[in-house]
């Protein structure tokens, strides 16, 4: 397999790049050595998950680069281009959130969970574990320190004013908060004492003016930071910001632990299982790289695994990346190799429960139609109210997983209870622009009904001359997927309830279901004017901007009369929408 192809791959560093059949990348990786890499996928003997990724190549292309760190720069930014399947699976696309002391005049304290990760900040902290985490200390902070609360400068003093938490800094200038500002930095870098002597202070103040249940209050949080922080302290010698990182491998899985220490104090554990493709040390690099890149700021010392290449990983990062041996830090180490061992014997059997009803449901499917390949199923489905407000869905599925991005809405031209009609319409805007943009082609189109609705669908990709397999889906009293009717024969699928294709066939048509079914209620919901004035003939923009301006929503021209209407428009469109909103009315009525 692809032996000639393999001859002329050079033995230097580089990045390569999988494609499948429809030219679409599938799979970047980078490479110490091309020719080596290359090799091995093709000659060696490949299982799991690698197995997968090479019955999908077609072919690949290769990029030369004069060193190994050129190749992971030029594999990151390849992949961010590409956006190809199998890397998306390697990726950790989770947020933290994080705490922020502006750098304004009178500073706020803020939690943000989109940080720009490029802007030297010295005053954001962090991750913490959840958004709950970071709010509580903000709003503890805020109560102990008069902090200006407003997102903008108000012209007169807020209740914050008045009950002691903020210092009016609409109306007194030149307040000097330095002293404040060192104390809340002194206790975002995890000075346990201060904070815990403020709250004290202030619950000796607020006892001695019995405000006993602002007492109350503050001794709950208190005993809340008590908590927190006797479970995040960590044995360790200095209180340096570092992240510790280490993984669990077995069966073509691997689970990958990040330990978020700060100030000596673990804020929090992030956990990822993820399939391998490649060596353990690229997915692992890959990752690292990855999760830093995008969300997290990256902290004055990284501990990593021996098998990395701490001297790239430096360079990619911009920071102290070190293995350990001994010590404390190796404490922590084994402590993160454990929480990996833990998370992987924890969620390997949701992965492969999950993986029967999508990638393996998928392979089924492909089977039973006798596809070369299913990697892109789109379904269709109608909906419309006594012929009014008729729309159309479809979702995307990819290798049996809901793409949502991939979600596509469509008003109808017309409002008529005519599934065939409607089925023309849809299929013909949306492959129309796949043809007209370039966008790649599903293997499968799925249509919810019978012979109608799937001679409507061929019809016109015939006339587009595109060649897409399309099946529709028959349902049971139950509204339950009973058969598949095959658009190339008419050929009836039973389909057995107790399969995994019943199950992904069934959660297909719930997703279109509910996508579409959700559309219609979002245009009527609106009353939509625009879409109900849509529907009348010799209503243009500017007449419809008239009636907009004028009534302002379809309840209200709903309740004008037809004389007033024609007043604004000619009095045949007039009468045209004020026939069409009485029938809807007694439809909606009727409903």
């Amino acid at each position: 397999m692809f032996k000639k192809e393999l001859a002329n791959v050079p033995k230097q560093s580089g990045c390569y790049l999988m494609y499948n059949s429809d030219n679409v990348v599938i799979y970047v990786g980078k490479a110490k050595i091309l020719f080596n890499r290359l090799k091995s996928y093709f000659t060696g003997r490949v299982t799991g998950k690698t197995k997968k990724l090479v019955s999908e190549i077609d072919h690949f292309e290769y990029i030369v680069t004069n060193t190994e760190t050129e190749a992971f720069v030029l594999e990151l930014n390849l992949i961010k281009k590409y956006d190809p399947k199998y890397n998306i699976l390697l990726r950790d696309d989770k947020s933290y959130p994080y705490i922020e002391l502006t750098n304004e005049k009178y500073p706020r304290l803020i939690v943000r969970r989109q940080i720009n990760i490029n802007k030297k900040n010295t005053h954001l902290f962090g991750p913490y574990p959840n958004q709950y985490a970071a709010r509580r200390i903000v709003n503890l902070i805020n109560r102990l320190y008069p902090l200006k609360k407003c997102d903008t400068m108000p012209k007169k003093v807020c209740l914050y004013y008045h009950i002691g938490e903020c210092l009016g800094y609409c109306e007194h200038k030149n307040i000097d908060i330095t002293p404040i500002k060192n104390e809340i930095l002194s206790i975002l870098n995890g000075n346990d004492k201060l904070l815990i002597d403020k709250i004290n202070e202030k619950i000796q103040i607020n006892s001695e003016n019995m405000n006993y249940e602002v007492c109350k209050s503050l001794m709950d949080e208190l005993e809340y930071i008590k908590l927190i922080f006797n479970n995040q302290h960590v044995e360790i010698s200095d209180s340096k910001n570092r992240d510790i990182i280490n993984y669990y491998y077995n069966n073509s899985y691997l689970s990958i632990v990040v330990m978020f220490i700060r100030g000596g104090k673990l804020l929090g554990i992030n956990n990822k299982v993820i399939p391998v493709f490649n060596e353990i040390k690229d997915t692992l690099e890959f990752y690292i790289a990855s999760f830093y890149r995008k969300h997290n700021l990256v902290p004055k010392e990284v501990i990593v695994p021996e098998i990395l290449d701490t001297n790239i990983l430096e360079e990619i990062l911009n920071t102290k990346v070190i293995t350990v041996k001994r010590g404390d830090k190796k404490k922590l180490f084994d402590l993160a190799y454990n929480n990996a061992k833990t998370q992987y014997e924890k969620e390997i059997k949701l992965i492969y429960g999950n993986e029967e009803l999508t990638t393996n449901a998928n392979e089924e499917l492909r089977e039973i139609l006798d596809l070369n390949k299913l990697h892109i199923i789109e379904a269709f489905d109608n909906s419309n109210l006594f012929g009014t407000f008729s729309v159309s869905g479809m979702v995307t599925f990819i290798d049996g997983l809901p793409s949502r991005k991939d979600y596509r809405k469509f008003k109808l031209t017309f409002d008529k209870n005519d599934d065939v009609a409607s089925m023309k319409e849809v299929i013909y805007r949306r492959y129309f622009r796949v043809l007209k943009d370039d966008l790649v082609k599903p293997d499968l189109i799925i249509v919810d009904g019978g012979i109608n609705q799937i001679n409507a669908c061929k019809s016109v990709l015939e006339d587009l001359n595109l060649k897409i397999k399309v099946i529709g889906v028959k349902k049971d009293n139950h509204h339950s997927p009973e058969s598949i009717v095959d658009g190339d024969n008419y050929d009836i699928i039973k389909i057995d309830k107790k399969s995994n294709v019943f199950r992904l066939l069934s959660r297909i048509d719930e997703e279109v279901h509910r996508f579409t079914i959700n559309y219609h209620k979002e245009i009527r919901s609106k009353g939509s004017i625009s879409s109900v004035l849509d529907n009348i003939n010799g209503l243009g923009e500017k007449r419809k901007k008239l009636l907009i301006k004028k009534y302002g929503s379809v309840t209200k021209i709903k309740e004008a009369s037809e004389e007033e209407l024609s007043e604004i428009i000619p009095k045949q469109v007039a009468h045209e929408l004020h026939e069409y909103l009485s029938n809807l009315k007694e439809r909606s009525s009727n409903d």
